[in-house]
């Protein structure tokens, strides 16, 4: 039979590696818990200690390193990603019609899926001007 020790090494490898194949340093910090569980369970603690361990040094390593991330990425500034085309001209591709769910414009170079502000069909070759991002497509309104 396994020691415990060595079970909990065995599920920091686990997280450590579930980390390398996911984004964001979620599992990471379940992994130094156990690793800091493992020290623990080979001092001879029992196993409250052990999962007192794990869940603190958990918590407290998530908690930071959200509190880094907020203040390192922060809010995105106006005019990077999508927002870049909040107020721009597009021209409509595809007829906005908000009721079939269609409609396709151009903005500069990039085509994008539109709705229409007013919930008025705006037909193909309309210009329009963009008015927000709703998901994955441009509220507009014509121009």
């Amino acid at each position: 039979m396994l020691d415990t020790w060595l079970i909990w090494v065995i599920l920091s490898a686990a997280f450590i590696i579930g980390e390398i194949f996911t984004a964001g340093f979620f599992i990471l910090w379940f992994g130094v818990g156990a690793l800091a569980a493992a020290l623990v369970a080979y001092l001879g603690l029992n196993s409250g200690w052990q999962w007192g361990v794990f869940v603190i040094v958990s918590a407290i390593l998530l908690a930071i390193s959200r509190k880094f991330a907020d203040r390192f990425a922060g809010k995105q500034p106006p005019g990077i990603g999508a927002d870049r085309n909040l107020g721009k001209e597009g021209i409509v591709l595809e007829d906005i019609n908000n009721m079939k769910n269609t409609g396709r414009i151009r903005v500069e170079e990039e085509e994008w899926r539109a709705k229409s502000e007013s919930n008025e069909v705006i037909p193909k070759g309309r210009t329009v001007t963009v008015l927000k991002i709703e998901g994955t497509r441009l509220l507009v309104k014509p121009k």
